[in-house]
């Protein structure tokens, strides 16, 4: 006998197991990755829960919610009872994330080192198959005036412009300068071109009494810090 395919919607669910329910009553914090992942799906299939389905999407990235973060449409797309709603959801919910993150990192504006910096831009940047270069703009109290993406490249190199960044200190009226860009294939050792960049941003600053306090290099696990090393 064929059984009838159908929906299983978060509604049908018994009382116990509604994480819709469980986050009005009890708040979100209590609810589990998968059962927070469920309530974006809103259903399975009739052999398959939402809940099962979000558990098998994170499990296929380790159940690490960067690493979902990751994963595209279409990606999402592959993994069955997840058509191109779901997966559009899925992905908006993640990029959601990323901008609080980022909203409540521009409040806690000052930067005490380069854990601060790493904490700070991992998010925007750890997670990425292509490099970025960004710039963070200080004041002499090293509190944030500005934080802006310079240049996007590909997964090997992006043009940076020393100019631009120096034009764009002197708007802000900012006194330092720290330089971030990403290392899509995770490796933390600085290149040839990587040091030669940082001195030419470092002697162009001084020029016009701006500091260059650090260049990271990020991935999504660690860093490499220029200042930390005594590259600078």
């Amino acid at each position: 006998m064929t059984l009838p395919t159908k929906s299983f919607s978060i509604k049908n669910w018994s009382q116990d197991d509604q994480p819709r329910e469980k986050l009005i009553d009890k708040g979100a914090r209590i609810l589990s990755d998968a059962e927070l992942v469920a309530i974006l799906i809103g259903s399975g299939s009739f052999q398959e829960s939402a809940v099962s389905l979000s558990k098998r999407i994170l499990s296929s990235v380790g159940h690490d919610i960067q690493g979902l973060g990751k994963l595209s449409p279409a990606q999402l797309m592959t993994f069955k009872g997840i058509g191109e709603a779901k997966a559009v959801k899925i992905a908006a919910a993640m990029e959601l994330g990323r901008r609080r993150r980022d909203t409540d990192e521009k409040k806690a504006v000052k930067i005490n080192g380069s854990a601060s910096v790493f904490d700070m831009m991992r998010p925007l940047l750890g997670h990425l198959q292509h490099e970025e270069f960004w710039v963070l703009y200080l004041n002499n109290s090293n509190k944030i005036l500005a934080k802006t993406q310079l240049s996007k490249g590909g997964m090997t190199g992006t043009i940076v412009d020393v100019r631009l960044v120096l034009k764009q200190a002197l708007e802000y009226s900012a006194i330092g300068l720290i330089l971030v860009h990403n290392h899509p294939s995770g490796t933390l050792v600085a290149s040839a071109a990587d040091i030669h960049l940082t001195q030419k941003f470092k002697l162009a600053a001084e020029s016009l009494d701006i500091k260059v306090l650090d260049h990271l290099i990020v991935t999504e696990k660690d860093y490499f810090s220029f200042a930390d090393e005594s590259l600078l």
